[in-house]
């Protein structure tokens, strides 16, 4: 499905990361396999340190620390959010939606629109979907776009495949209207069929959490981990990823009626960074143009991983000046979807600790 948009702009973005840092030696012993093996898999996937979250430390809290942040500094209004959109797939509560909660925490106005949407890796660039829909409303000027998760607690520990890459953070995006009549173009795509691929078997309606959810077993490649961990079938991921992201950049590139060679950064979700590099080397893009270095510094934060290369990549470059991006997000549903426009001069885009 192709979109545009016109007349909208991203104006700021944070990202907001857990101090708390684990490197992949600290867990090394946790896993079935020689310290030999581990460390080669460390070299191939960029595994290093990542982020993640406190027991205590919950979605909301990690948007709330970032919106705070951005009303201390004066870099944005309480009465000028007209909606409230965060995208999660670790919500606070099964229900209210935690938008709802951020929104009575931070006492922002009742006049407003507050929205979860349940989605994974690609979940950025729905948001920002969402985000542009919503701005065609003469009632609505400024969106907030909230992208963050804590799934590092629903990794089981054990599980090598998964653990050393899971990080947790959370990013505040914000969307406006504006004058340029620059089109962004866009496009997504879903396959339920291959939902299996990235899952959490338990916890949910269709098998409720129970002690028996709870028991580890060893798969066929060496790793435990229960029901109610995240499983991740690397394989499956992999080739989706090599099959079905090319075409849809090419797609977008010509819909857009440009090329790879226009476009100056390829902002992608960081997966790891063999699959990112097999990923560029496919594309005929250079590493440079498509960071890849995100996982072994922060860890893969789901759909914040685009705003995570973001603002670590170019922080500052895109306050002082604007630049061509395309946005890539693919993974979770299967889902995988990408936006091509032109972002810069931004009123902040910058990283800060929980």
């Amino acid at each position: 499905m192709n979109l545009k948009f016109r007349n909208k702009r991203i104006s700021g973005m944070l990202t907001v990361l857990p101090k708390k840092e684990i490197r992949f030696e600290d867990e090394i012993e946790n896993y079935n396999f020689s310290a030999a093996k581990s460390l080669k898999l460390k070299l191939t996937m960029g595994y290093d340190k990542r982020r993640v979250a406190d027991d205590e430390t919950c979605t909301s809290d990690l948007c709330i620390k970032g919106l705070n942040y951005l009303f201390e500094k004066g870099l944005l209004q309480k009465q000028e959010i007209d909606a409230l959109i965060l995208v999660t797939q670790s919500p606070d509560y099964f229900m209210p939606p935690t938008s709802s909660i951020i929104q009575g925490k931070l006492e922002l106005k009742q006049d407003m629109f507050c929205l979860d949407i349940n989605q994974g890796c690609a979940g950025f660039v729905v948001g920002l979907f969402q985000a542009f829909s919503l701005l065609e409303q003469e009632a609505i000027n400024k969106v907030v776009l909230l992208n963050a998760d804590v799934l590092s607690r629903k990794v089981s520990r054990r599980d090598r495949n998964s653990n050393p890459l899971v990080g947790d953070g959370a990013s505040i995006t914000v969307i406006e209207k504006a004058s340029d009549q620059s089109a962004i173009f866009a496009n997504i795509k879903m396959d339920g069929r291959g939902a299996e691929s990235l899952m959490i078997p338990a916890g949910g309606m269709r098998l409720p959490a129970s002690p028996e959810t709870a028991i580890m077993e060893e798969d066929a490649n060496g790793n435990f981990r229960s029901k109610d961990n995240l499983v991740m079938k690397g394989d499956e991921v992999f080739n989706f990823v090599q099959t079905e992201v090319p075409p849809m950049i090419e797609a977008l590139l010509k819909e857009a009626d440009t090329s790879i060679e226009k476009v100056d950064y390829f902002m992608f979700h960081q997966p790891n960074k063999f699959m990112l590099q097999k990923l560029a080397d496919k594309m005929g893009v250079a590493y440079s143009k498509m960071p890849n270095d995100i996982v072994q510094n922060y860890g893969n934060s789901s759909g914040v991983s685009i705003p995570v290369a973001i603002t670590h990549t170019l922080g500052k470059k895109l306050e002082e000046g604007q630049y061509k991006l395309c946005l890539a997000g693919f993974g979770v549903g299967l889902t995988w979807s990408s936006i091509l426009a032109d972002i810069g001069n931004l009123s902040f885009c910058e990283m800060i600790d929980y």
